[in-house]
């Protein structure tokens, strides 16, 4: 397998331009099933989790082209001949569940194999299925399969019990072709969920209260395919942004929402850095005096849980006390132990983190768990003192596309070698 090798202490300067969404672009490519005919999407990134979403659809009855080099994805889906999505094609990537929408709403039912993911904890889909059973369907789990059948989805109020981006984002797409109108609440706000809808109102959806906790879809009785761009990854532009912190150098990244990453933006600001922000951009450079600062993660407008890897590894130098509270996920410090072996000072208590800042990171061979942890350790490597090897990397490529090129342009020392067997 692949291995990453970092110098670290290189200064990052210069501008990073930032890749279309892939938490926007997935359900996105989903939701395509739902409009018989040739839908072009744009701004597409070319990551290993849409490579298997591609390879869903097509396994679906979808005919698609890929252009990687221009970021676009032509899906034909005039017609539909399967409604089984089976293990070998979800065990990557828990994305794949939301087949369940388009597939109840346009063929009825469903058969997809329970999804794999990253190790981050539970996230189970029980919200999904709870939803669904609220619109109509009948759920049974069968031989690791969830099977979804319905005469015809149909309008209703559910209740999230908790937010959820996926089952948001899942619910909405069976809802647009239900009969009536269906009341959701307690939605997830994420920008990914907005794009989504907006999306499909595009197609024809009417969708109302998008962006808010309640949100009111009106059943139509079909969707038209349209030429849609995906929204910029507010997770790979504050990635960047904290490389550009953790190595004290000036980092301007393009191609954004500055809004979709105001939590970070201002906690930047907060602990000492210089922050500047554009229409479509936002830097970050060095500060005068440091600080600690405390982060809890919450959903959509809160501090995004795929961030808290790469920010607690930007922390460990930054002098003082930090302190970071996980609240989504109960499993999301897998990343600590090989911090640690890079020389982080960092304590864990429950849900929380207690960092200690340090003058200087040590090189060390280290290994991703999962795809932000190893945003994490990317990033940690870039100030380490040292050589730093980083292995297990496949979980980068599923949400960072061209990792290596866009870092070297900004002065990184980083490459990517054929590894050893781990």
């Amino acid at each position: 397998m692949d291995i990453y090798r970092i110098k670290g202490g290189k200064k990052l300067n210069g501008e990073i331009p930032i890749s279309g969404a892939k938490n926007a672009a997935l359900p996105i490519i989903i939701a395509s099933l739902l409009a018989p005919g040739k839908t072009k999407l744009k701004n597409i990134p070319d990551l290993q989790d849409i490579r298997t979403t591609i390879k869903i659809i097509e396994y679906l009855g979808a005919k698609t082209e890929f252009d990687s080099e221009k970021n676009t994805l032509t899906i034909d889906a005039a017609k539909l001949t399967n409604a089984e999505v089976p293990y070998d094609l979800v065990k990557t990537m828990r994305a794949s569940v939301y087949v369940m929408g388009p597939l109840l709403g346009r063929c009825k039912e469903a058969d997809v194999s329970l999804p794999g993911g990253c190790a981050i904890g539970a996230r189970p889909v029980d919200i999904h299925l709870a939803g669904f059973e609220k619109l109509g369907a009948s759920i049974n789990l069968d031989h690791g399969y969830i099977k979804a059948r319905t005469a015809g989805l149909k309008g209703n109020i559910f209740v999230m019990p908790k937010v959820s981006v996926g089952a948001t984002a899942n619910l909405i797409m069976g809802a647009v072709l239900a009969k009536g109108d269906t009341i959701l609440e307690n939605c997830a706000m994420e920008p990914d969920v907005v794009d989504l809808a907006e999306f499909l109102i595009k197609m024809g959806a009417k969708i109302d209260g998008v962006g808010t906790e309640r949100i009111v879809i009106h059943g139509v009785k079909s969707l038209k395919p349209v030429e849609y761009s995906v929204m910029p990854d507010r997770i790979e532009a504050g990635t960047y942004l904290l490389a550009g912190a953790i190595t004290r150098g000036n980092i301007k990244i393009t191609n954004i929402v500055p809004r979709h990453i105001e939590s970070l933006l201002a906690k930047l600001e907060e602990m000492g850095f210089g922050i500047k922000t554009g229409k479509n951009w936002a830097s970050v450079s060095d500060g005068k005096k440091l600080t600690g600062a405390l982060i809890e993660t919450l959903p959509h407008p809160g501090f995004p849980t795929d961030l808290q890897a790469p920010m607690m590894a930007l922390m460990t130098t930054v002098p003082g006390i930090n302190v970071i509270i996980e609240t989504i996920f109960e499993n999301r410090f897998t990343h600590v132990a090989e911090l640690v072996r890079m020389g982080a000072n960092i304590t864990i208590e429950g849900r929380s983190a207690i960092i200690q800042g340090v003058q200087t990171l040590s090189a060390a061979p280290v290994m991703m768990s999962d795809l932000r942890a190893g945003a994490a350790l990317i990033v940690a490597a870039l100030a380490a003192k040292g050589e730093t090897e980083i292995r297990r990397i496949y979980h980068s490529d599923r949400g960072y596309e061209k990792l290596v090129q866009k870092l070297t342009a900004a002065g990184a020392v980083i490459t990517r070698e054929k590894g050893g067997n781990l």
